[in-house]
């Protein structure tokens, strides 16, 4: 059961992030957009919940890196407001 769990975790995470990738390329929203942070954290997030279950520590590292680089986009975004 929680490999699944795990696995649909990652699938999650793939998901987010190449959605809010597409989004972006095709200039259907901005880098700055709070939707594409929110993706991309919330993506890095299950992918590096992923990787720690699979003991992938690299790959846990980069995202875990992704993710906190959302985190600093949208509070330099929410303090432009």
């Amino acid at each position: 059961m929680s490999t699944m769990l795990f696995t649909a975790i990652g699938w999650l995470g793939v998901v987010l992030c190449t959605v809010g990738y597409l989004l972006l390329s095709m200039k259907w929203i901005r880098a700055e957009s709070l939707i594409f942070q929110i993706l991309n954290i919330v993506g890095g997030l299950c992918l590096a919940a992923t990787a720690v279950n699979s003991q992938d520590i690299p790959n846990a590292a980069a995202n875990l890196l992704w993710m906190f680089i959302g985190i600093y986009a949208l509070g330099r975004h929410l303090q432009k407001r």
